[in-house]
C-alpha cells in the first residue's frame, strides 16, 4: 500500500464527516426558521380572522331586530287574525316591499302559523312567495317553538341564496305567525374577493356557504352519509345542490385549529392572483354565538422559501466554520513539530555544554581548538533564540485569532437582532405599516451604533484605557440586554423573574460596556440552562449604603468544584471545543473592576449558579 493511501482516506472520512454535520445543522436551521416562520403566520392568520368575523358579524347584526319589529305593525297583527280584511294581504306587502327597498335586504314576508305566505316584498314579481307553504323550513319551526331562527339556505323559488331571520308574531291568544327577513351576504363576499388570503364559512353542517374563491362555495369540508344528504334534500337546505367535498387535504396537524392543507391546481387552470392552490397553514375559529367556523387559508410557500434559505445559509456556515477548525488544527499540528525541534535543540546544547566543559578540563593547552568549539557554542545559542522568537510570533498569532473569534462572540446577538428585525421590517412595509417600519429601522440602527461600541470597548479593555463613566440605569441596561436575547428566551421558553425595587437603581459606570457585562452573564445562564427541563433565570437588584447589589441566577446544574476553582481564569471553559475561548468571565471581571466593582460566581443552595454584580452607585440623572 501507498503511503498516501491512508492520508487518502482519512481526508476523505473528513470530508464525508464534514458534509453529514454542514447537512445536519442545515436541517436543524431549516426547522427552527419553519416555526419561527410558521408562528409569524399564525399570528397575521389570526388578526385575518379577527377581522373577517368582525365584518361578518356586523353584517348579520343589524338585521336582527328587522322581523321582531314587524310585530308592532298593527296592520300585519291584523292580517295574521282569523278574518282579515281583504285589502290587508295588498297593503302590507306593500309596505313590506317598501322596507324591503330601503333595507336592502333580499326579501321580507309574513307566514301564518300554519307556515303559508300572506304577504311578501316579491308579491308584484312572477316568483312572488305568496300562498307557498314554508312550514318545513327550519326557520320557521324554530320561531314556533322558541321564537326566532337563523338559518342559511337557497331560497326554492329562485335558487338564491342568503341568510334567514326569523322572529314569531305574538296576538292576544299567543302565536299567530312568523315574520322572515332574508339577508343577502354576496356584499361581503366580494369585499373577500381582493383579500390576499383566501377565506371561507362553513355552517354546522360543515357545508362552505361563502368563499372568496367562487369554486369553493357550497362544498362539503367533512364527509356526508346518504342519511344527511336525504335531510338536506327534504328541507331544500341547499336546494339539492351537489355538495361535492373540498378539493384541500390536510397534511400536517399544528393544533386544534390549525392545520397544513394542500388544494392542488386543477388541470388547464392559469395561475390566479390570489393563490388558491398550494401549500396553505388553515386556521379556523368558531363564530360566537353559532356553530359556523371561519377558516383563513394563508399561503405558506414564502415560509418554505425562508426555510430553505435559512438551512442553506447555516449549512455553509458550518462548512466554513469546519474549516477555520481543520486549519486551526493544522497550526497546531506545527507548534507542536517547533517545539519538538527546539526540544531537540535544547539536547544538543546540552550535549555542547557536556563537551565543552570536558574539553576545556582535559585539554588546557588546545586553545585553539577551545575557540573553535566556543564558537560552535555562540553559533548555536544564535539559533536558540531565532528559535526562540518565532515562538513568541507564532503565539502572538494565537492570541489574535482567539480574540477575534470572542469578538464576533460578543458581536451574534445583536446580528441576530439585526436579522429578525430587517425580516420584520420586510413584513410590515407589505403591510402599509410605515411607522413600525421606521421603528425597526431607528432600532437597527441602535443596533449597528452598539455593536461599533462593543468592539471598540473590546480593544478599550485590552489596553486598559479608562472609559467616561456616566449615571446609567441599572433597570434600562438589564431591559436592553434582554431584548437582546429574547428570541433565545422565546425558543428555549426560559421564564424571567425580575425583582426591582419600585425606585430607579442608578449605577456609576459606562452604560455599553454594562450591557456587555450583564449580556454575557445572561448568555452563560441560557448555555447553563440548555438542558434544563424548566429553565428559570431570576434577576434580583438591591442597593446598599453607596453600592448597587445584582444577582443573577440560573437554574442549571450550577458550577462544578474545578469551575468554581478556575472561574476567572484566561481560556478555561466547561463549554464543549469550538464552542468558547474562555475569555467571557475574565474580560467582564476586568470591566467591572475598571467601574469601581467587583463580579463573583458561586452555586446557589438548591440548584444552579448565581453570580453577584457589586457597581457603585450614582445619584445624578439617568443616562439615556
Amino acid at each position: 500500500m501507498s503511503y498516501y493511501a491512508p492520508r487518502k482516506i482519512m481526508l476523505l472520512g473528513k470530508i464525508v464527516l464534514l458534509a453529514c454535520l454542514a447537512l445536519s445543522v442545515g436541517y436543524l436551521a431549516y426547522r427552527a426558521s419553519e416555526a419561527r416562520e410558521f408562528t409569524v403566520l399564525r399570528t397575521t392568520s389570526q388578526h385575518r380572522l379577527e377581522v373577517y368575523a368582525a365584518s361578518l358579524e356586523r353584517e348579520i347584526e343589524k338585521y336582527t331586530y328587522f322581523p321582531a319589529t314587524l310585530g308592532l305593525e298593527r296592520d300585519v297583527i291584523q292580517l295574521l287574525s282569523d278574518k282579515p280584511a281583504q285589502h290587508l294581504p295588498q297593503q302590507v306587502s306593500l309596505h313590506l316591499e317598501k322596507l324591503n327597498s330601503r333595507a336592502g335586504t333580499l326579501s321580507i314576508y309574513i307566514l301564518n302559523r300554519h307556515g303559508k305566505v300572506v304577504a311578501s316584498s316579491n308579491w308584484q314579481q312572477k316568483d312572488s312567495f305568496i300562498g307557498e307553504d314554508l312550514a318545513y323550513r327550519p326557520y320557521y319551526r324554530d320561531a314556533m317553538d322558541s321564537g326566532s331562527g337563523r338559518f342559511f339556505g337557497i331560497g326554492t323559488t329562485i335558487g338564491e341564496p342568503g341568510y334567514y331571520l326569523s322572529s314569531a308574531l305574538a296576538g292576544p291568544g299567543g302565536i299567530i305567525g312568523v315574520a322572515v327577513v332574508k339577508v343577502g351576504l354576496e356584499q361581503l363576499e366580494k369585499s373577500w374577493s381582493g383579500v390576499e388570503a383566501p377565506v371561507l364559512l362553513e355552517d354546522e353542517n360543515g357545508i362552505v356557504i361563502l368563499s372568496s374563491v367562487q369554486d369553493w362555495k357550497f362544498s362539503a369540508m367533512r364527509a356526508l352519509d346518504e342519511a344527511t344528504r336525504r335531510e338536506f334534500d327534504q328541507t331544500f337546505k341547499y336546494n339539492r345542490r351537489a355538495l361535492l367535498p373540498f378539493p384541500g387535504k390536510d397534511t400536517r396537524k399544528l393544533d386544534n385549529d390549525t392545520r397544513i392543507v394542500s388544494i392542488p391546481r386543477p388541470p388547464n387552470t392559469a395561475p390566479q392572483p390570489v393563490p388558491e392552490t398550494g401549500m396553505f397553514m388553515a386556521q379556523s375559529q368558531t363564530l360566537p354565538g353559532s356553530s359556523w367556523r371561519l377558516s383563513v387559508f394563508s399561503p405558506t410557500a414564502q415560509v418554505e422559501q425562508i426555510a430553505r434559505t435559512q438551512g442553506a445559509l447555516a449549512a455553509m456556515g458550518t462548512v466554513l466554520l469546519l474549516i477555520c477548525l481543520l486549519m486551526a488544527n493544522e497550526r497546531r499540528r506545527r507548534i507542536r513539530d517547533r517545539l519538538a525541534a527546539r526540544e531537540a535543540l535544547q539536547k544538543a546544547h546540552d550535549e555542547l555544554e557536556r563537551k565543552v566543559a570536558e574539553r576545556t578540563a582535559e585539554l588546557s593547552e588546545a586553545n585553539i581548538r577551545l575557540q573553535q568549539e566556543v564558537e560552535e557554542r555562540t553559533r548555536a545559542e544564535q539559533t536558540l533564540r531565532e528559535a526562540q522568537d518565532g515562538l513568541v510570533q507564532a503565539g502572538k498569532l494565537a492570541i489574535i485569532g482567539q480574540l477575534s473569534t470572542s469578538i464576533a462572540h460578543e458581536i451574534n446577538q445583536p446580528l441576530a437582532v439585526l436579522s429578525v428585525l430587517s425580516r420584520n421590517a420586510l413584513r410590515l412595509q407589505q403591510r402599509g405599516e410605515y411607522a413600525e417600519v421606521e421603528s425597526n429601522l431607528e432600532r437597527m440602527g441602535k443596533m449597528v451604533d452598539q455593536m461599533g461600541q462593543i468592539t471598540g470597548h473590546l480593544k478599550t479593555f485590552a489596553r486598559k484605557s479608562p472609559e467616561s463613566p456616566s449615571a446609567v440605569s441599572l433597570q434600562k441596561a438589564i431591559d436592553n440586554t434582554l431584548f437582546l436575547v429574547e428570541q433565545r428566551l422565546k425558543r428555549k421558553r426560559v421564564s424571567v423573574d425580575l425583582h426591582f425595587p419600585e425606585a430607579d437603581l442608578l449605577v456609576w459606570c459606562d452604560p455599553v460596556r454594562l450591557e456587555q457585562v450583564l449580556l454575557n452573564l445572561v448568555s452563560n445562564a441560557l448555555d447553563a440552562m440548555e438542558s434544563t427541563g424548566n429553565p428559570r433565570l431570576e434577576i434580583e437588584a438591591s442597593k446598599q449604603a453607596d453600592r448597587v447589589r445584582v444577582h443573577l441566577r440560573d437554574h442549571g446544574p450550577g458550577l462544578s468544584e474545578q469551575a468554581q476553582q478556575h472561574l476567572f481564569e484566561p481560556f478555561f471553559t466547561t463549554k464543549a471545543p469550538g464552542v468558547g475561548l474562555g475569555l467571557g468571565l475574565v474580560i467582564s471581571a476586568g470591566i467591572v473592576r475598571d467601574f469601581g466593582g467587583s463580579l463573583a460566581g458561586e452555586n446557589a443552595p438548591d440548584d444552579g449558579a448565581i453570580f453577584t454584580l457589586e457597581i457603585p452607585a450614582s445619584n445624578g440623572e439617568s443616562h439615556d
